[in-house]
């Protein structure tokens, strides 16, 4: 297999720049480095494909070690045929692979192999035949050895020997159980059935449930399998059995050929294949690839929401109180400057069971006073909703007094392993988790990206069934995400904190430490080229970091742009000789000039006319507020704004204030068809929404987004 040329057809690119690409990757080169500083040699791959390009070439190169594999095994068992051997360099997938090596796989002891032992192959070898026109029990009865442990006792024995011998072929056959695998997936169904029940009715709509596997969506794949794993539900696969089992018949006997009995045997030699080693194993393949694909899919969701959440603009230059809501152990509270720095953190207990409101009051009126709080950033946590309450209320009185003061309500998911973890501890030594967590939250408002970057991507909470997949892979791909967007965004050099830098293209996390010990020791960076000073920071880790690293004030003024060093040259004549917009002839004379490729080119020209852009200013902003919005209050046809939270396969989730997202099915969110909820909104979205439906008592509210 051409890997390279697989892959380039895959992606619907060119094999050159796949080539190039793969070159840069085993040389040692990260995507984000690949994508922003390497455009002239991929032909502008964007992280996206290379990404995918990165998957795809590590699966091939599996596929290809696994083939080798397969084919010395056969090899040393003497059984390698030409034909064989085609088929296998020609098999295009693992489980294709998979079914031509099954006939020599080694096997654990099984009833045929032990029939093998007792010497009755050939007898199966007669019953394949299908020649013989004596009944199938007098053939049996020669291969009976009276007083012979290690033979068959009675001829029904050794018949039942032989079968097992037969069924075991027929199910190692690659070409049935392909044919199998395809016409179940075609035209089976997923069963479920309630086994126990779950008192929260979580499960209630599979508890008698059917649904073909064609049409069977990755959301339902999941809930299915989480339901299964909890003992509420029993799942199995119902195979259009009938068809298959006159197909296995269709190519195995040959009618009128043999005698009755033997027909007869065969026909349940088919069927016991069929039941007892077949069916299992095909349904086993089946809800495998049903599940891994329903992982890939909702892994793809869950780093698209993440990419919007840690893309939401930073809300910047304001004094933020972080609030993180609790009940017995009171809020915690951490003033926050407008750079993130913790000025003050207190407990207050305005919520059940201590209900001290107004002492919480005067003691945060201090605190703004003293402050001059801009913005209160409030967990949407456990005690949320009554600490809200306060906040409204601390609003209103405030208002009397001319002094203004908003609320967010953020997403705190995974505050609180943050706050546990041992990065929390050596950032924040003299704090309790509490403390840490209140400090997160502001945080979060502050600079979401900076924030989430020290916290698990699996625990941000903008996916779905994240906890039932492979967390490998979802690590992986969530990582990944991460990594773009840092890389995408860039960090300030001399302010970014280890966990940030860690996320920075061929930057590891104990060069990381390595930076900021460096930087506690002999002060700002002044320039980029100081890096090297640092120590495992080689020539080959600068040249994949350097231009996603800042510095403000620095000693060079290009080390403030994402231009990279190896191009300041060219960065220096565009600047010299041109101001204004680049034309393309220009771009071209001078690429011939200095060697610099002119998409790198047109890249500096952008660069330097909006030196140091954030992409997230193009997000939108959080909403703002200053009233809370009960459950109660909520009536059909009422229209509000609201923030997307999450996005799943069915539809999204909407925070409209009122501490219950509201779901906007996939069926109304638009008014076209859409196959996927992603092509219409993303987290972070501002939307207009009307109330469809109320349920107070399951706490659901239904929006519908259409106009």
């Amino acid at each position: 297999m051409n890997i390279n040329r697989t892959i380039a057809e895959e992606l619907k690119v060119r094999q050159w720049q796949v080539d190039a690409a793969v070159k840069l990757i085993d040389e040692g080169s990260t995507i984000p480095f690949i994508a922003r500083y390497r455009k002239e040699a991929t032909g502008s791959l964007t992280d996206e494909q290379l990404r995918s390009l990165g998957e795809r070439l590590s699966y091939l190169r599996g596929l290809e070690e696994r083939r080798e594999a397969i084919l010395s095994s056969i090899g040393e068992q003497g059984k390698l045929t030409d034909e064989l051997k085609k088929r296998i360099e020609e098999a295009a997938s693992l489980a294709a692979l998979e079914d031509l090596y099954r006939p020599y796989r080694p096997k654990r002891r099984t009833r045929a192999s032990i029939a093998k032992e007792k010497g009755l192959e050939p007898l199966a070898a007669i019953l394949l035949a299908q020649r013989t026109t004596r009944p199938i029990l007098e053939e049996a009865a020669a291969f009976v050895k009276p007083g012979n442990e290690n033979a068959a006792a009675t001829p029904q024995e050794a018949l039942q020997g032989a079968q097992d011998i037969v069924a075991e072929m027929i199910s190692d056959n690659a070409e049935l159980r392909g044919y199998i695998r395809e016409v179940t997936l075609k035209e089976g169904t997923i069963v479920s059935e309630v086994k126990n029940g779950d008192e929260k009715g979580v499960f209630e709509m599979y508890y008698h449930y059917e649904e073909t596997l064609k049409n069977l969506p990755g959301h339902r794949v999941l809930a299915l399998n989480r339901g299964e794993a909890e003992k509420i539900l029993s799942v199995k696969i119902s195979a259009p059995e009938d068809r298959i089992l006159r197909h296995l018949e269709g190519r195995i006997l040959r009618k009128g050929q043999a005698h009755q009995s033997l027909e007869q045997c065969l026909q349940e030699t088919i069927a016991d294949a069929y039941d007892r080693l077949i069916a299992p194993s095909i349904e086993r393949e089946i809800r495998s690839e049903l599940t891994e694909r329903a992982q890939e899919s909702a892994i793809i969701v869950f780093g698209k929401n993440l990419k919007q959440l840690l893309m939401q603009p930073p809300v910047a230059g304001k004094t933020v109180l972080g609030w993180d809501p609790a009940f017995r152990t009171g809020c915690k509270l951490a003033v926050l400057d407008p750079t993130g720095k913790v000025l003050d953190t207190k407990v207050i207990y305005p919520t059940a069971p201590q209900y001290k409101v107004e002492e919480a009051k005067a003691e945060l009126k201090r605190l703004i006073r003293t402050y001059h709080i801009d913005l209160i950033s409030l967990g949407n946590g456990t005690a949320s909703r009554e600490s809200e309450q306060v906040i409204t209320e601390l609003i209103r009185e405030l208002s009397k007094e001319d002094v203004s003061l908003q609320y967010v309500i953020v997403n705190e998911a995974g505050a609180s392993v943050y706050s546990a973890s041992k990065l929390a501890s050596e950032e924040f030594p003299q704090f309790d988790v509490g403390q840490r967590s209140a400090a997160s939250i502001g945080r979060r408002l502050q600079d979401p990206l900076a924030e989430l970057v020290k916290i698990d991507p699996r625990s941000i909470g903008v996916g779905q069934y994240q906890h039932d997949m492979d967390q490998k892979k979802l690590g992986d791909a969530l990582t990944g995400v991460v990594e773009d967007c840092v890389n995408s965004v860039g960090v300030d050099l001399n302010t970014a904190s280890a966990a940030l830098l860690s996320y920075i293209s061929g930057i590891s996390s104990a060069v990381a430490k390595n930076i900021v010990e460096y930087r506690e020791t002999n002060g700002r960076f002044s320039t980029r080229k100081e890096l090297l000073k640092v120590p495992k920071l080689g020539p080959k880790a600068f040249e994949q970091a350097a231009g996603f690293l800042r510095i403000h004030g620095g000693a060079e003024p290009l080390d403030d742009t994402s231009v990279h060093p190896e191009s300041y040259e060219a960065a220096r004549v565009l600047m010299e000789r041109f101001s204004g917009k680049v034309t393309a002839e220009q771009l071209r004379d001078l690429s011939k000039e200095t060697g610099v490729g002119e998409i790198t080119l047109r890249d500096i020209a952008s660069e330097l006319q909006k030196p140091s852009r954030d992409p997230r200013e193009e997000m939108p902003a959080p909403i703002l507020k200053s009233d809370v919005l009960e459950l109660e209050d909520l009536k059909p046809g009422m229209k509000l704004k609201g923030t997307v939270r999450n996005i799943v396969d069915f539809g999204a989730f909407v925070d409209i204030g009122v501490h219950q997202d509201g779901l906007v099915h996939i069926s109304q969110i638009c008014d076209r068809f859409i196959k996927h909820p992603l092509e219409a909104v993303s987290v972070g979205d501002i939307v207009d929404v009307t109330v469809l439906s109320v349920d107070p008592a399951k706490k659901r509210i239904a929006l519908t987004m259409k106009k």
